[in-house]
């Protein structure tokens, strides 16, 4: 049973999946940092100096009263809190992750078509077979064709 495993793991497929996932995560850190650290910002700035990561409600106070300078207080605390700014920066790196994702898709699609090979038969026009391209007679109906 651990040798049929062993062949399993072991096959290509499997293998690049691995490498996918593996290489998948490290892409995921590097556009949540991108969101987080480059994108909301800006963003915040324009918006009027709000911090996108610190963008939460309190539903109930934690032992010390709020209100609380910053989502890391509110949690100290240990209030209970619904984090807007954390699951706005989620979608957003979930949307650049999944654009990512659709242009890769794309390429390999690109590269996985193909011309359509020339044709080697045409068609007699008298009784309608296929014939070789550069045949000068039908086989079938020893029509000449031009």
């Amino acid at each position: 049973m651990f040798k049929e495993f062993k062949e399993f793991a072991m096959r290509g497929n499997v293998m690049d999946m691995a490498v996918g996932i593996i290489i998948g995560a490290a892409f995921g850190a590097i556009v949540k940092s991108l969101v987080s650290d480059v994108l909301m910002p800006p963003i915040g700035l324009i918006l009027g100096n709000v911090d996108f990561s610190n963008l939460f409600l309190v539903l109930r106070d934690g032992k010390a009263a709020g209100p609380y300078a910053s989502l890391a207080a509110a949690q100290a605390a240990g209030a209970v809190t619904v984090n807007i700014g954390v699951f706005l920066n989620s979608i957003i790196s979930f949307i650049i992750v999944a654009y990512a994702v659709f242009l890769v898709v794309k390429g390999l699609n690109r590269m996985k078509r193909e011309e359509p090979a020339a044709p080697d038969t045409k068609e007699c026009p008298f009784c309608f077979s296929t014939v070789p391209l550069k045949a000068s007679r039908c086989p079938h109906c020893t029509s000449e064709l031009t």
